[in-house]
């Protein structure tokens, strides 16, 4: 068996394994300690999207596109006093000189339209396009913001636009990760003492855990040299190395201990725990990996980007677990339960030792019971329950993110704040119709875009329209090249939200006299980014059900207990979505979470990234419950008994695993960005009600109510689970008991 042979070779070889490891780390941390800041802040955009497109025709064509400068400049006397109009036009001439900025416009000097000033006359703004992709604008308005923050002649000025937001969410970024280790890893150490009773196991998962971050880091560091990766995605890494490497060590250390507690050597106790839970390990990290593969089918880098880490995470915390674990654990020989720091605890205060228990005896064993003797109503209940909390989420509104995602006192959000409330146009959000081969007049076309509910005025190379009226015949320069032309449609309403997916339905739906057009803008993506995540999503969970489905049988040999699986994750899922949508895109408590900006809309790409690791997570605790209940039926042909045994000796694994993995997403409840503290707490309460209500309650009252239905195949089918199956290779001893040292907790 080749986990056979690899575990001998990790023991004989113990030295070797440990030392390489030791200088991975170092050079993963050296080369991907700082991957944040060689990543990008955007990726929610389909390449293809008609919106990109056109953007790119506007930046190669005509050389022009959506500013992405935004400079708010307030005067104490007013934007119109003359001291005020000459400090405007030298922050625009001087802004105007610096490398890489086209496109200038303000206030002061386009004419003076109400749209670019404030409605109390107090502040104008300048609007300005940084030249290059993403990265390049990020870099140069960390260069350019400094200079121009701050008292400009007499102006106060701010900065933003969305190279800022870019800018600001990186650098939110890398310091929510420090602060999200520093609260995670020294509670998960203290809970792993607690768990493991012993201060030398407990560092064990936090090895494997440091190690599946680090080896990420580096992955994401290779990838960011070949193609894009959304910054977001070093929040994942962090927390889903940290998460699985302790889930898998746990699982792992925990068999060590058992095998030791039979009388075997340790070597022997080394090889007989990667055997057995080392395969399970390696099957549960099967089906979370091809969980997150599912993200690789959106087009969407930011969602991809989650793969890549994910995938990583995934890999190197199950290397971690079946080779540098059973290294480590060769070498500790019994001092692995070295440092037991509860027992001068029990005798100060008279506690008596744990008494051994028995296979079928303990907590979650008379949970099992008690659940299959009322499988019935308990189902009923906890169905209902989650049904009911489910039911937000048929009202979810879908958006994308924009200066929102960031902190109130963000500066990049106070200006677009601002400009929301004290501006009567939104000229930063207007619609751009480009015609790359224009063949016919575009002031008829103009007229017809300029009455169109929610479009305030359309820009064109001859002149500007309002409600169908030409209110002025001067036109923008720059709006024909090539043989082709545009039109600038500024909207009257919010771009992210149903009136603006509405305005560019209606823009779209205007009839054409001059060729073939393409629209962009921030409301042309957000109608775009929804449609490509509509067209992929069939098939991104025609995978994870389909893979799931056939790992689960291959595990199993049984079709009945995939489906249920399928069935109750879904389940569960839709009851988290549904309580995000009650807290995130309507506010209640909200409070509980920080402070962030409730929109009234959720992120679109969250709840299908949610989907697809949670999908994998809970698949995670089912391989780890499903390869002791079926132990134990291969064993007896007892389905109650497999419940009720299988249940008792994984639950307070799965309970302590889910716990830890909590804390870790739970942490992320205090970033600053409010789309990664929705992804903390929803991913939290996922892992929460699928280890307690979902494994503790309805899957022994479902495997209960099929009884030996839950075990059967067709005569063919069976025969290929006899040949291919998978399982762990150890029987059930009966007559094994937990000694006094395995802490009642794991």
């Amino acid at each position: 068996m080749l986990l056979t042979r690899l575990a001998g070779l990790a023991v004989a070889r113990r030295r070797i394994v440990l030392v390489t490891t030791a200088l991975f780390l170092a050079l993963a941390g050296v080369l991907g300690g700082g991957v944040a800041a060689e990543l990008s802040g955007g990726g929610f955009d389909d390449p293809d999207a008609e919106s990109v497109r056109a953007a790119q025709l506007l930046e190669e064509q005509f050389g022009s596109g959506v500013p992405n400068l935004v400079l708010l400049a307030e005067a104490r006397a007013g934007v119109d006093d003359p001291a005020a109009v000459a400090a405007g036009e030298a922050l625009v001439k001087r802004l105007s000189a610096e490398p890489g900025v086209v496109q200038v416009t303000s206030w002061w000097t386009s004419g003076r339209p109400d749209s670019l000033k404030a409605q109390d006359g107090s502040s104008a703004v300048v609007l300005a396009r940084l030249t290059g992709g993403d990265e390049t604008a990020v870099d140069r308005v960390e260069e350019l913001a400094p200079s121009y923050r701050g008292n400009f002649q007499g102006l106060q000025v701010q900065v933003g636009g969305q190279a800022e937001v870019f800018s600001e969410v990186g650098h939110t970024i890398e310091r929510d990760i420090l602060r999200a280790e520093a609260i995670a890893i020294p509670i998960t150490m203290v809970l792993l003492v607690i768990v493991f009773g012993s201060a030398v196991a407990a560092a064990l998962p936090l090895l494997i855990g440091v190690m599946s971050i680090l080896g990420t880091f580096l992955v994401l560091h290779l990838l960011a040299k070949t193609t894009d990766v959304s910054v977001y995605s070093v929040n994942l890494a962090t927390s889903l190395g940290l998460g699985l490497g302790i889930d898998y060590a746990l699982f792992m250390v925990t068999r060590h201990r058992e095998e030791l507690a039979r009388g075997l050597s340790v070597p022997a106790a080394v090889i007989a725990t990667v055997r057995t839970a080392g395969r399970t390990v390696l099957f549960s990290a099967l089906t979370v990996l091809l969980s997150l593969s599912a993200l690789l089918v959106f087009p969407l880098y930011f969602l991809r980007s989650f793969a890549y880490a994910g995938i990583a995470a995934v890999v190197f915390a199950a290397l971690g677990a079946v080779v540098v674990l059973p290294a480590a654990l060769a070498a500790l020989g019994h001092r692995v339960d070295s440092l037991d720091l509860r027992r001068p605890l029990r005798r100060l205060l008279g506690l008596p030792a744990p008494r051994p228990k028995a296979l079928d005896e303990g907590f979650w064993s008379r949970i099992a019971h008690g659940v299959m003797r009322r499988p019935l109503p308990v189902a009923t209940s906890v169905v209902a329950l989650l049904l009911l909390a489910a039911v937000p989420f048929g009202s979810v509104v879908f958006g994308l993110p924009d200066d929102r995602v960031l902190p109130k006192d963000a500066p990049a959000f106070q200006v677009a704040e601002t400009l929301r409330a004290e501006y009567p146009g939104r000229e930063s959000q207007a619609l751009s119709v480009v015609a790359p081969r224009a063949s016919g007049d575009p002031a008829s076309y103009a007229r017809a875009l300029s009455v169109v509910d929610g479009v305030e005025r359309v820009d064109a190379a001859t002149g500007s329209w309002v409600g169908g009226r030409q209110v002025t015949e001067q036109g923008t320069r720059g709006m024909a090249a090539g043989g082709g032309t545009f039109l600038r449609v500024v909207p009257s309403v919010e771009s992210y939200g149903p009136e603006g997916e509405q305005l560019v339905r209606d823009v779209r739906a205007v009839p054409s006299p001059i060729g073939e057009v393409l629209v962009e803008g921030q409301a042309a993506s957000l109608v775009d980014t929804k449609s490509s995540l509509r067209a992929d999503l069939p098939l991104a969970l025609g995978l994870i059900f389909g893979t799931t489905f056939v790992l689960l049988f291959l595990f199993t040999g049984s079709l009945l207990i995939p489906v249920k699986a399928l069935v109750l994750n879904v389940l569960s899922l839709c009851a988290t979505f549904g309580a995000m949508v009650w807290v995130f895109q309507q506010g209640n408590l909200i409070g509980l979470v920080g402070d962030p900006v409730v929109t009234g809309t959720l992120d679109t790409t969250i709840p299908i990234l949610m989907f697809c690791l949670l999908f994998g997570l809970s698949m995670d605790y089912e391989v780890f419950l499903l390869s002791r209940i079926k132990e134990v039926w291969d064993q007896t042909g007892d389905n109650t008994r497999a419940v009720a045994v299988g249940l008792q000796r994984t639950g307070r694994i799965v309970t302590a695993a889910a716990g830890l993995l909590a804390i870790v997403f739970l942490a992320f409840i205090s970033s600053d960005i409010s789309f990664i503290k929705l992804l903390g707490l929803g991913t939290a309460l996922a892992i929460v009600v699928d280890a307690t209500l979902i494994r503790g309650a309805l899957v022994p009252a479902f495997m209960r109510l099929a009884g030996r239905a839950n075990w059967w195949a067709p005569a063919p089918l069976r025969r290929l689970h006899d040949r291919f199956g998978l399982s762990e290779a150890e029987p059930v001893r009966e007559d094994v008991v937990v000694p006094p040292r395995v802490p009642a907790g794991v």
